[in-house]
């Protein structure tokens, strides 16, 4: 994966400064902002996921030098403190006693009400949007667990055999053909779209890199422990039901196992990851450090108001005839082998209008991955 586009004066600082050797040159405060809600802001989104993705694969174009110099960290830090910010303006703190916390998460959960995007892409999606909603979920689904995962050095006990019980399902058991990411690169494959990762980040509007920069913001620091296990706890215990509809649709529109096998896994292995993240996880943390207990609810509410905004965003382009995904850069758009990517996406397209099956584009990574058994 390369550096993606900028898209304002801090990713285009940033970017320009990754071109170069790492030095020890301190960042100087950075300006104000564009005055857009966090959510929105494409400028601070894409500077923090390009800062978090120097800790996690990094980019063919830059130093690995980069990911902990002056310049990335102090820039980080302040970004961050203006995305916390953001976050705490959108979601009101909820108070709660250790015991009660596996109660309120699904009371939370319960109360929601975001938009009804699963239901759309169930009924009423085009073979084309259908295909958008799964480019902006590969920002997060090609590192799915990922950010999670740095919660495990820093629990003990109860609660960390709970997130390794989760995280082990995520990753397949060690199995490289069951690992969810893998299932969702199967995806898509059989929509023609490209499965590398990163691929589609200059494509995604800020909302998309928010839902990614949200866990790592969470995963990246320790004090954020509790508010990364009442995210994963709210994304297990709201993510059963959405996956039924999103297998259904797209079968609607000719999808074919292969195509919907990421979905439909996530049908029966979130059932259970539910109960597991609600008591196991954030109910035994929350007893063994009581003084959290309010974060974990933080880190669910976070994750569902993020998860709402994201929805309201797709759903409104759509309504207004609009794509919901940002244009291809100029440059990208006469890149090799661009052309015949376009013609495979357009001949998908027309499978799926008519209601054919796309075929499925398979790689070898996905050998055996039609004798997947649910765990």
């Amino acid at each position: 994966m390369r550096l993606p586009h900028h898209r304002g004066p801090v990713s285009s600082a940033l970017t320009a400064r990754l071109r170069s050797e790492p030095d020890e040159v301190a960042v100087a405060p950075v300006p104000a902002g564009t005055g857009l809600p966090v959510l929105h802001d494409d400028d601070l989104q894409l500077t923090l996921w390009i800062c978090y993705e120097l800790s996690y694969r990094g980019f063919d174009d830059v130093d690995a030098g980069w990911e902990d110099a002056p310049f990335v960290t102090g820039l980080r830090r302040q970004l961050e403190d203006r995305w916390a910010k953001g976050l705490q303006d959108l979601v009101a703190p909820i108070p709660v006693e250790p015991d009660a916390v596996a109660r309120t998460l699904a009371d939370l959960v319960r109360a929601d009400e975001g938009p009804p995007l699963a239901k759309f892409l169930q009924r009423r999606a085009s073979g084309e949007q259908f295909r958008e909603f799964v480019t902006h979920r590969s920002v997060y689904h090609l590192k799915e667990a990922d950010p999670h995962s740095w919660a495990i050095p820093r629990l003990s006990g109860a609660a960390k055999a709970a997130l390794i019980e989760i995280q082990a399902d995520e990753y397949g058991q060690g199995r490289l053909e069951r690992m969810h990411s893998e299932l969702f690169r199967a995806t898509m494959r059989s929509l023609g779209l490209d499965d590398g990762y990163g691929a589609y980040v200059d494509r995604v509007p800020a909302v998309t890199l928010a839902v990614s920069n949200l866990m790592s913001l969470f995963g990246f620091h320790r004090r954020w422990l509790g508010a990364s296990l009442g995210h994963l706890a709210a994304f297990e215990m709201t993510s059963s039901l959405p996956n039924r509809r999103y297998g259904n649709g797209l079968r609607r529109l000719g999808g074919d196992t292969t195509a919907t096998r990421f979905f439909d896994e996530h049908v029966e292995a979130d059932a259970v990851h539910e109960q597991i993240a609600a008591h196991d996880l954030c109910g035994s943390f929350a007893r063994e450090n009581p003084a959290a207990a309010a974060d974990v609810l933080f880190g669910a509410a976070c994750g569902l108001a993020v998860e709402a905004e994201f929805g309201r965003t797709l759903l409104r382009q759509w309504e207004e005839g609009r794509s919901s995904l940002r244009p291809e850069p100029p440059s990208a758009a006469v890149a090799g082998g661009r052309a015949e990517t376009a013609d495979l996406v357009s001949t998908v397209a027309e499978r799926l209008h008519s209601g054919k099956a796309a075929p499925a584009q398979r790689h070898d990574t996905a050998a055996g991955i039609d004798d997947f058994a649910v765990c």
